[in-house]
């Protein structure tokens, strides 16, 4: 019952729920308008200085988005800090550490150095960051000025990277990129929670550049579409295209592998091995069929599929589901995401062997003109802050 009334609930948010206006729809319209004006509210009060926001001594780029769900800003984190770091610069990540145990209070998570706790703690996404990240500190904190005060305290910055954080206008940026979904930039247009909207499109004028994500996947009349949305609010921002590039690794058959000792040497691109052999896969992220797609472009056999939600806490009884159910329908591999794996990679050793499916984004032709982007602006940011010394 719950889970039916909540699968409604996501077809109305994403457009899915066929267009009878349903009393259901109506009420989460009147919620949605409510949570409208509370944002509209909130804004004002940041624009015109009755709430003020804070400033750390160091530059500050955000990586975010004005939807709910994946817009690939975990993979998009990874390849802003590294690039970075490419350019000459000390940086740190900060992350809020969502459902982590450190959430509220703060901690480190790597020193660049060492991953100095789990997944438990400091949340899958920054204890995955920890993990792919080299010489890069990841700190967590809901409070990201506090969070980026310890960063310039302990590590001393040059650049303080912040994953999903465009909603977090407490903390003042240098430079804000807006994630957008190629295929549904912006859902059916309306605000939480009868949309996917955190806040209304217009907000996109506060953004520096905007990167399309997943536009391998979007048709030439759908990306059309999008940028056609897009016009009233880029002006004269950049927009970049981007696709999500899978990897995968695979984990043996009895082997229990902590995931920070996972090399990117050992990293997949070819998945040719895998065309018709039998698989069972599972996930729990935010599009669970980003990961479907993904796993049938390897042209394998997909046996069974099991979803959970994202960042899903796995139990006892749930990876004992999962072999059982691999182990009935006598697969040659288990699939599961990156994400998944970080939370449970200490916890089983595989009757088969495990493959793990990661994306990375990838710029393609425009990885030039972003990369000179990015280092103009910091070298601007740079040369006009040494002018005011």
């Amino acid at each position: 019952m719950l889970n039916n009334i909540k699968k409604k609930i996501e077809n109305i948010m994403t457009g899915k729920g066929g267009s009878n206006f349903s009393s259901v729809e109506f009420l989460l319209f009147i919620i949605s308008l409510s949570y409208g004006g509370l944002v509209k509210l909130r804004s004002a009060a940041y624009q015109k200085g009755i709430i003020k926001s804070k400033k750390l001594p160091c530059k500050v780029i955000s990586i975010g988005n004005i939807t709910v769900g994946g817009t690939g800003k975990t993979p998009m984190t990874i390849y802003m800090a590294e690039l970075v770091q490419r350019l000459g610069y000390d940086v740190v990540v900060i992350s809020r550490g969502y459902k982590g145990e450190l959430e509220k209070i703060g901690g480190i998570v790597s020193n660049g150095k060492k991953v100095l706790m789990g997944p438990e703690k400091a949340g899958d996404e920054p204890f995955m960051l920890a993990a792919r990240l080299k010489n890069i500190s990841v700190i967590v904190g809901k409070n990201r000025f506090e969070a980026g005060m310890q960063a310039v305290k302990k590590f001393n910055p040059d650049v303080i990277v912040l994953d999903d954080a465009f909603q977090h206008l407490k903390l003042k940026r240098d430079i804000d990129l807006v994630l957008l979904d190629s295929n549904s930039p912006f859902g059916n247009l309306n605000l939480l929670p009868r949309g996917i909207l955190r806040e209304p499109v217009s907000v996109l004028l506060r953004a520096d550049a905007l990167i399309m994500t997943r536009s391998g996947r979007a048709s030439e009349t759908e990306m059309k579409k999008s940028l056609t949305g897009l016009k009233e609010f880029t002006r004269s921002k950049p927009v970049f295209k981007t696709s999500h590039a899978p990897y995968a690794y695979i984990v043996k058959k009895g082997k229990h592998i902590p995931f920070e000792s996972i090399s990117t040497s050992s990293f997949l691109y070819d998945f040719n091995f895998l065309k018709d052999r039998r698989v069972f896969a599972f996930a729990g992220i935010a599009r669970n069929d980003d990961f479907i797609h993904t796993v049938k472009s390897f042209k394998c056999d997909i046996a069974d599929f099991l979803g959970f939600e994202d960042h899903h806490q796995y139990s006892k009884d749930d990876l004992e589901k999962i072999l059982r159910l691999a182990e009935k329908e006598n697969v040659e591999f288990l699939i599961t995401t990156e994400k998944d794996y970080a939370r449970i990679a200490h916890r089983v050793k595989w009757p088969v062997d495990l493959l793990v499916a990661g994306v990375e984004i990838s710029f393609g032709n425009d990885d030039k003109v972003f990369n000179d982007f990015i280092k103009e602006r910091l070298n601007m940011i740079m040369d006009k802050e040494a002018e005011t010394l």
